[in-house]
């Protein structure tokens, strides 16, 4: 399963608005509900200041940034995981993404219809959720019940893995019974990996998207609709982010990236919405990034927090992790203080790393192998 955030939302709240502005693609956004039925799935640009600054002092003749992949996914409608709507499809398509980016509408407007007749984000919220658990009910239930044939089982290996599934299924079952997500379920890695082959919708990082209006996009204009979706979130523990979808499509036709940072400065904004949705899409999937820096190419690399240098290494090919030596490292921070490679090798900032050094965010390294 790659690395992904999927887009969700009941329909017309904006998801395929902020999708192709995201993407630069069009999702045949329309005025009616199931405009998205297959998902789209979008490839962005991860916005680093940090890359920028490198090739100031590194001066290369190519830069290729980090991505991350975003998914539209169709809009929910209550009763989808009793098969309404386009139910059954939604569910099994927002099973294989690793994160949640829950749009919902947080403006007022006549011209554009509502599902549910009026704006109430909260309510939104609930109906879907509340979909997402039972979704996630049946799958735990169908699980438990096959677990008594198991449990009999003579394969001693699958009897320990449902011994250890067991308790936690029961305790997962309790708390989406009560409407509460799977992640609110204290596990740990052990359980956790007992039930990974689940992929339940409710274990995956959630963060709330109000689509606002352009009145309420600084950061102390917050309208009541956004009010109330921050205290849902707070209780939650999820995050929140504002986007105001049809200001991003304005953005998203900018040819230019001056261009872009005047149109936000007039706004009285230092970043675009699509901007903080990137990066915390990029933070809920645990994703790090580090580079490397030559005349050639200055590019950033995508990996989990916690890989060791050789894993780290692996991503650019094979070889270097296979025949991996070790990792001249050195981090960005200290480039832009010191300036040169040669200033950061003279102030002890230059090191060499072995196997079992854990790779840092931002680090700038050039890896030694031999095969």
């Amino acid at each position: 399963m790659s690395l992904n955030v999927g887009i969700v939302g009941l329909p017309n709240v904006g998801k395929s608005t902020i999708f192709q502005a995201l993407t630069s693609a069009p999702a045949e956004a329309a005025n009616y509900p199931f405009c998205t039925i297959e998902p789209n799935v979008g490839i962005v640009q991860v916005p680093d200041e940090r890359i920028d600054k490198i090739t100031e002092f590194v001066k290369p003749q190519k830069v290729i940034k980090a991505v991350m992949e975003f998914v539209d996914i169709a809009g929910l409608v209550k009763g989808a995981s009793k098969g309404e709507g386009l139910g059954n499809q939604f569910l099994g398509h927002i099973r294989q993404v690793s994160a949640i980016a829950h749009v919902v509408r947080c403006f007022e407007d006549s011209d554009v219809i509502h599902v549910e007749g009026k704006v109430d984000p909260t309510a939104d919220i609930e109906v879907i959720n509340i979909e997402l658990a039972f979704a996630d009910l049946e799958t735990v239930d169908k699980r438990l019940n096959n677990l008594g044939k198991v449990l009999k089982s003579h394969d001693k290996k699958l009897k320990q893995q449902a011994a250890i599934a067991k308790p936690v299924l029961e305790k997962l079952k309790v708390a989406l019974e009560d409407g509460k997500p799977a992640r609110s379920v204290e596990m740990d890695d052990e359980e956790r990996e007992s039930i990974s082959d689940l992929h339940l919708i409710t274990l995956k990082d959630t963060v709330y998207v109000c689509n606002v209006d352009e009145d309420s996009m600084t950061e102390d204009s917050d309208n009541d609709h956004v009010k109330a979706v921050k205290a849902l979130a707070e209780k939650e523990g999820s995050k929140v982010i504002k986007i105001c979808g049809k200001m991003e499509s304005e953005i998203a036709q900018l040819e230019t990236e001056e261009e872009k940072k005047e149109f936000l400065a007039d706004m009285g904004l230092e970043q675009s919405g699509l901007d903080q949705l990137i990066k915390t899409g990029y933070e809920m999937l645990g994703l790090q990034t580090y580079f490397t820096a030559g005349v050639q190419e200055v590019r950033a690399w995508t990996f989990k927090k916690g890989m060791k240098a050789p894993q780290c290494a692996g991503i650019i090919h094979t070889d270097f992790e296979r025949g991996f030596i070790k990792a001249e490292v050195y981090h960005c921070t200290d480039l832009f203080e010191l300036g040169t490679e040669a200033k950061l090798k003279e102030a002890g900032k230059f090191r060499i790393e072995g196997k079992e050094y854990l790779m840092k965010d931002g680090d700038v390294v050039h890896f030694r192998f031999n095969v």
